[in-house]
């Protein structure tokens, strides 16, 4: 309970003033005159004033209020190291018991993550604050934080922190560790494909036993070991890498673990590095010209990716009419440069309706069978020709071919259909309008006939003869189109057809781009939520498995979505590399950031929080030491300026704020008191004048 007194006037300041200055003037006068009485008269108008100021004594009932102390919990993957999870448990457990002791305080324990700024970081300072945002400052008693030290967002000074109170750190892990961590200093965010590519990185090691003796890294490229080295601590060393593919290529650094270091998880360091291909370069001969020819021409011409060189045969050797070579406006087809000294300069050759005419020697289709077995591609798109007896298929190249004609031609009206193997195929999956039975695109009019085929038939043509056939020859690959009638999808007949999606992934899974093969698997971090993708052309893929960052292997069980995709969800709890396997198919993704912040320095520490925690009169202090258990330090409650920390106890401080709870006001100038004091000024001033 507080007293206190406070004015209610009955009128304004301004009516107050008005009586107050002659009133006031008036008692100045009679006190300079010295006139009998004078004080009392004095008395009597200051008793009037008082009675039209109204004073009012109050007497309010207030409760205190209970001192909040914040107790921050750090939950981040660094705390999971050794023993600290433990100690950590212990700590806040005694720490919650010994602050339930003191009535006096309101404790708010909050558990921190790894997060933040997304470089997966702890945050204890955030978390501390959003606890206490509705908190007066002067109710703030302290803040405890179980920690490893590691915090990354350290206010700059006290000031900072909107609250005067300590802030005290309990560190757990211990004073003797050693940790041995990599870290990638330089690494290109892009690379061509196929051309070596410069990444720096740094060995450290931090603690009483670290040392300068050389450490084995060994360095993958895309799950593939690629090269071992041996790295002195604290030097930035330099390794080239090819990269194999366009896309995302993962550079993976480990070094080796010392049995001594508290984790292994940092000892590896992850570079990812979009793969970019130099453009694409396609050699287009169409052995004469006819409708479908301006579909290939356009439909490469119009992809940035390929650089195209195309020929048209327009006369043939045998057309010999008397004009002289230098009347001649046509270009020589020059057979030897390309097809013998840069036929490997090639990433595709595509024969449209080419036939055997004498303009190529047999040698060079031998050539070209072997450009193909030596990871080379090609193409035939077919016509009327490849069933006549000038067909490529008469030459060497019958060894790569998938499928032989039998030298008819089917000129029936058909409808283009998915085989099964087809619906699963990544070439021909999914393309618009293949959902219908029939799909909805337009006829085409002649296909070859061909006898037994190889490889993969993924569209049908009428009475379900191969219409396309894919095939693998050696290291390269192969594609029949067992028709010329594409380019009337181009042309819109009948409502055309997918021919842009079709031709390009053909193209594109010809030069064995990474997202258009058959047996596929893929990771892809998305969150805290690893997304595992197995793609196929045959059954059942089997369950996956699954790598943490911190090496526990489980198996993964796939759900099928259909069109040969097989899918799971992983709801992850680690950062870093995981690593997933199915058959011979291995997949890396990267959950959180790479070469997150957290396990940057994994070692405990007392220096980070130690200046700020002196600043507001707390400490820091280790839970445990090199042996032994955890000690938790007693808890006593201060007040004021008083030290808030001692050898063995940290202090919190109680605060002075209360609440009201209810008022009594008691007017002095009110009722009979008011009435009587009045009447005795009065009085006393008429018994003076009596006298």
């Amino acid at each position: 309970m507080t007293w206190s007194l406070e004015l209610s006037p009955f009128f304004t300041w301004t009516v107050i003033a008005i009586l107050a200055v002659p009133a006031v003037l008036l008692a100045a006068a009679l006190l300079f005159a010295r006139l009998r009485g004078s004080i009392v008269r004095v008395l009597a108008i200051a008793a009037l004033l008082l009675a039209i100021l109204n004073p009012v004594v109050l007497r309010e009932e207030r409760d205190p209020l209970k001192s909040v102390v914040a107790l921050v919990v750090d939950r981040s993957q660094s705390q999971t190291i050794g023993e600290r999870t433990a100690q950590t448990d212990a700590a806040v457990e005694a720490l919650q018991a010994s602050l339930a002791r003191f009535p006096d305080f309101e404790v708010r324990t909050v558990e921190a993550r790894s997060g933040g700024d997304g470089d997966a970081t702890t945050a204890l300072f955030g978390a501390m604050g959003q606890t206490l945002q509705d908190v007066a400052p002067a109710r703030v008693g302290g803040a405890i934080m179980v920690t490893d030290g590691q915090i990354h967002d350290i206010p700059a000074n006290a000031a900072a922190l909107g609250f005067d109170a300590p802030v005290h750190g309990l560190v757990t892990g211990r004073p003797d560790e050693f940790d041995r961590r990599l870290e990638v200093v330089t690494s290109p965010r892009f690379g061509l494909v196929d051309q070596p590519q410069t990444l720096t990185y740094r060995v450290i090691e931090e603690g009483p036993k670290a040392s300068r003796n050389p450490v084995d890294v060994q360095i993958f490229l895309n799950g593939d070991l690629v090269e071992r080295q041996s790295a002195l601590p604290g030097s930035d060393v330099s390794v080239e890498l090819t990269l194999p593919r366009a896309g995302k290529n993962i550079v993976e650094l480990s070094a080796a673990r010392d049995p001594t270091e508290i984790t292994p998880v940092n000892n590896r360091a992850i570079a990812v590095i979009d793969g970019i291909r130099e453009n694409l370069r396609v050699l287009l001969v169409s052995g004469e010209p006819h409708a479908g020819e301006r579909t290939w021409r356009n439909l490469l011409k119009s992809d940035a990716a390929v650089d195209l060189v195309h020929f048209t045969i327009l006369r043939p050797p045998e057309k010999q009419d008397g004009t002289p070579i230098n009347e001649l406006s046509l270009i020589a087809f020059p057979t030897r440069e390309l097809f013998v000294e840069k036929i490997d300069d090639f990433d595709l050759i595509i024969f449209d309706r080419y036939q055997r005419r004498g303009v190529l020697p047999t040698l060079y289709y031998d050539y070209i069978a072997q450009y193909v077995q030596n990871g080379g591609a090609m193409l035939i798109a077919s016509g009327p020709e490849y069933a006549g007896p000038d067909s490529v298929a008469n030459s060497p190249l019958s060894a790569i071919l998938p499928a032989l004609p039998t030298g008819q031609v089917d000129e029936r009206a058909f409808r283009p259909v998915l085989s099964d193997l087809g619906r699963k195929h990544p070439v021909t999956r999914g393309l618009p309008g293949s959902e219908a039975s029939p799909p909805n695109w337009s006829p085409w009019f002649r296909t070859i006939d061909v006898g037994p085929t190889q490889g993969e038939t993924v569209m049908n043509g009428p009475d379900g003869k191969p219409l396309l056939v894919l095939n693998r020859a050696g290291e390269g690959r192969v594609a029949l189109l067992l028709s010329d009638q594409g380019w009337l999808w181009s042309r819109g007949f009948e409502g055309g057809g997918p021919h842009v999606a079709l031709f390009r992934r053909l193209a594109h899974w010809l030069m064995k781009e990474p997202e258009l093969e058959e047996e596929a698997l893929d990771a892809e971090g998305t969150g805290s939520e690893l997304v595992i993708t197995r793609h196929t052309i045959g059954d059942d893929p089997g369950p996956a498995t699954l790598v943490t960052p911190s090496g526990q292997a489980s198996q993964v069980t796939m759900v099928d979505q259909g069109a040969g995709e097989w899918r799971s969800t992983v709801e992850t709890t680690e950062l870093g590399l995981y690593q997933v396997a199915n058959g011979d198919l291995r997949a890396l993704a990267n959950i959180g950031p790479v070469n997150p912040r957290e396990y940057r320095e994994a070692i405990s520490t007392q220096d980070k929080l130690g200046p700020l925690a002196e600043a507001t009169g707390g400490s820091v202090r280790r839970l445990a030491e090199a042996t032994g258990g955890i000690e938790v330090p007693r808890i006593v409650p201060v007040s004021g300026r008083a030290d808030a920390e001692g050898r063995d106890w940290i202090g919190l401080k109680t605060t002075d704020e209360t609440v009201l709870r209810g008022v009594e006001r008691t007017p002095l100038f009110a009722g009979f008191l008011g009435l009587a004091v009045l009447l005795f000024a009065l009085s006393a001033t008429w018994y003076r004048e009596g006298r």
